[in-house]
């Protein structure tokens, strides 16, 4: 990626300690911890309605002292695919509240999401399963958080995630532009997994994450993807950490095929 590119598409956060790859208005295509800063993970040990996710958000930002702009990614649950027009009343909402958060400015949206549909017990309304803020290095030391013994000055990578991917290219046409669209055949999956692994590396490599550092990758399909393992997973060095499968559905009509990584090396369950 040229200089120029760069400064074309990565901007800095509002609260300046995380920076996003520009992505649609729904959410960014991933965030990276600027320095002196890393992303912890925090996932809901049971899914909240949006409405009391925020509000738990903001408490728990409140307790570790940080910013509601400290917010950098999301992890959804919804009832059902939907079609575009339903999707965007959706999005709507949700960029509505970011806005009041001071997230939302200059029409960008730094926020990283994944927004997927179980197929097994749904919800009844869409939900937060799981989100990242970010912290500084020097108080996740300072025993804020549980940490592991990895001095706050030491070499290390910086902590990312890339928003879920799915099986269609930004600025195609919807639903032609999916990839391998209504196939799924075992050949029409290994396209789908690789357009979506492809687009993951380009934006991890945009923002300047290191690939080889990935801590976690979550799949999100309603088919088997036991066979894409080797043929895919495999040779991009995803299969050492254990595929993390939620069998789900994208959340517009026709997508089959998600996934999300990060590098976190702080991950939390709350109540």
């Amino acid at each position: 990626m040229t200089e120029e590119a760069e400064v074309a598409t990565i901007h800095n956060s509002a609260g300046a300690d995380y920076a996003f790859l520009e992505g649609g208005r729904a959410f960014s295509s991933g965030v990276i911890a600027l320095p002196g800063f890393e992303i912890v993970r925090a996932r809901f040990a049971r899914l909240l309605p949006i409405a009391e996710g925020f509000e738990a958000i903001a408490a728990h930002l409140r307790e570790r002292h940080r910013p509601l702009t400290a917010l950098c990614a999301a992890e959804l649950r919804s009832t059902a695919p939907v079609g575009p027009a339903d999707f965007g009343a959706f999005n709507a909402g949700w960029v509505e509240v970011l806005a009041r958060w001071g997230l939302f400015r200059n029409d960008l949206n730094p926020v990283a999401r994944s927004n997927v549909c179980p197929v097994h017990d749904a919800p009844a309304q869409p939900g937060f399963h799981a989100f990242s803020y970010t912290v500084p290095t020097s108080t996740a030391h300072a025993g804020f958080l549980t940490t592991s013994d990895h001095a706050a000055d030491a070499p290390g990578p910086r902590s990312f995630v890339i928003a879920g991917y799915a099986d269609w290219e930004p600025g195609t046409p919807f639903p032609e532009g999916i990839v391998a669209y209504r196939d799924t055949s075992p050949a029409g999956l290994a396209r789908k997994a690789a357009c979506v692994l492809d687009g993951l590396q380009r934006n991890a490599a945009a923002l300047g994450g290191n690939w080889d550092a990935v801590t976690a990758i979550q799949v999100y399909t309603a088919h088997e993807i036991g066979a894409l393992v080797a043929g895919q997973f495999v040779p991009r060095g995803l299969a050492r950490l254990g595929i993390d499968w939620h069998v789900c559905r994208p959340p517009l009509d026709g997508l089959e095929f998600e996934i999300d990584v990060r590098c976190v090396r702080r991950e939390l369950v709350i109540d």
